[in-house]
């Protein structure tokens, strides 16, 4: 295999996660791998509520982080809790520094808005429901500008080199041909901010080419996962049709929008005390259980927002309009769909992994904050607090020249294999099906069967053995976790136990745990 070696830090990734750690590692050299054009196809420019952070004088990161470890049914790890609710207020002031545009008051105060589980309003929000777009807009310009960092884009990051247990380069393919021969890129460095795992379902909010192909990739080069089980499902995915689909903001929500059903019924009032600012997971089982039953629920944002939703929320409107509906006068069809990954890569507190040289960053990663319940708003946080972790944790094991290091060149030849795309469309489904909003002992060894045969049938192509990887180790951990919490609710086992635990797997355990059900269902 073709090598290229280079002096740079080497970022999979150009998401939130990614272009911040990237700023936060200058001078040093870097060299940013993206699939996409620089701000495309990455989550965090689909982001819509914002950011959240005690910035209300009446509010405080201890509330913050109450609110956290609560929203997470047990297992969040309280001290990473703490360090990001009080890192919060610096990173919305850096990002004020960098150009992010968030919505200001008269007084130049910042618009706050509620979500579900918050306590207090303390997400910080762009535009009504564009703050992944804008702060993602305002980081590509400062990036584009810093001399240190490289962009390549249309490559794709299909697995990791590693000698006695550390990192040493990644594999790396052209995105819009993965037919091509793949080549090794070392650098001194590597850090993961590809994305989560939601596009390994059929109803998703994520974009199309976030599979959970870094997950996958750290798995197979024996890198620890953390509570893969957890995959929060928004219950306000807007169901047009379309895929992905197009999100309806929790933010609706906070502005007095309510669920209904084909009856006008609100039946979010019976299944919660707080109604539809409930935890993600309450809402998101109740959505589906209206589906299930042929009772299309639905968002009514009429009374609460009226035509205003054409301007405080222009993503959305937009959204409706392509599918015909006119959210003004009309209530917003919904469906819970897979939305972000809890789980990820085990990390230290410097977001380093089990694997020497290797650090993780954003919905890769599983740093403990999120538990087994994602608070609103605290993904686009996270990414932040971790990507300066993981930039500061790179720096300390660099050398202190920092003089510019020659850009890479990449030269792919022909070769290699491509996804079958049919094969996907079934593990998208086999997840969906099994591994989704409500599970079961059965239909979690289906899933593992189903994975199993597509990988043995379709598994010559490294970034889909990537993405059957992932869904291995998420309908694995789900078998093994036997009760239910926060997102992951076993339909078998509808208690929480009482011994609240996080789960670290390796992707080696999970195949040994697959391959016994697979001979069980054959016996």
């Amino acid at each position: 295999m073709q090598v290229v070696e280079t002096g740079r830090t080497v970022i999979i990734g150009a998401g939130l996660g990614a272009l911040y750690a990237a700023l936060k590692l200058a001078p040093h050299p870097v060299v940013m791998i993206s699939p996409e054009p620089l701000g495309e196809g990455a989550s965090s420019a689909w982001a819509q509520g914002g950011v959240a952070a005690a910035m209300d004088p009446a509010d405080s990161p201890e509330a913050h982080a109450g609110d956290t470890v609560s929203a997470g049914a047990g297992i969040v790890d309280g001290a990473v809790a703490d360090q990001i609710a009080r890192a919060a207020r610096e990173h919305i002031l850096d990002l004020t520094e960098l150009g992010a545009p968030f919505d200001r008051t008269a007084a130049g105060g910042y618009v706050l808005s509620r979500e579900a589980a918050h306590s207090f309003a303390r997400v910080v929000r762009v535009k009504g429901d564009q703050a992944g777009a804008e702060i993602m807009k305002a980081l590509v310009a400062q990036v584009r500008a810093t001399p240190s960092v490289q962009v390549i884009e249309g490559v794709l990051a299909t697995g990791l080199e590693v000698a006695d247990g550390r990192v040493t380069g990644v594999t790396l393919a052209r995105a819009c041909d993965q037919g091509s021969a793949p080549l090794t890129l070392r650098g001194s460095a590597v850090l993961l901010a590809g994305g989560g795992s939601g596009g390994l379902y059929a109803l998703t909010t994520n974009p199309r080419r976030i599979r959970g192909q870094v997950i996958g990739m750290a798995a197979r080069a024996g890198a620890v996962i953390a509570d893969p089980e957890f995959v929060q499902f928004h219950p306000t995915a807007i169901a047009s049709g379309e895929d992905p689909a197009p999100l309806a903001t929790e933010a609706l929500r906070g502005e007095g929008a309510v669920l209904i059903n084909r009856d006008g019924s609100r039946f979010m009032v019976a299944a919660h005390p707080d109604a539809e600012l409930a935890p993600r997971d309450v809402v998101a089982r109740a959505v589906y259980a209206q589906t299930q039953a042929g009772l299309a629920p639905a968002l009514d944002t009429r009374e609460a927002l009226g035509a205003r939703i054409l301007t405080l929320f222009p993503g959305v409107a937009e959204a409706c309009l392509r599918a015909g509906i006119d959210p003004a006068t009309q209530p917003i069809p919904v469906a819970a769909a897979a939305h972000y990954h809890m789980g990820g890569i085990d990390t230290d507190a410097e977001g380093r992994a089990s694997l020497g040289n290797l650090w993780a960053c954003g919905e890769a990663a599983s740093t403990g904050l999120h538990g087994a319940n994602r608070l609103a708003s605290n993904g686009l946080l996270e990414a932040l607090v971790y990507a300066r972790n993981c930039a500061l944790g790179i720096a300390a094991t660099l050398a202190p020249d920092t003089d510019p290091a020659p850009e890479v060149t990449l030269t792919f030849e022909k070769g290699g294999q491509a996804p079958d795309e049919r094969a996907v469309a079934r593990l998208r489904a086999a997840m969906t099906s099994h591994v989704g909003v409500i599970r079961t002992a059965g239909g979690l060894r289906r899933a593992l069967t189903e994975i199993a045969r597509l990988e043995a049938t379709f598994g010559t192509s490294p970034t889909f053995r990537n993405m059957t990887a992932t869904a291995t180790l998420i309908a694995a951990a789900a078998l093994l976790r036997e009760e239910s919490r926060g997102a992951h609710f076993r339909e078998d086992f509808p208690a929480a136990a009482p011994d609240a635990r996080r789960s670290r797997i390796t992707l080696t355990e999970a195949l040994a745990l697959r391959r016994k059900v697979a001979e069980e269902e054959i016996a």
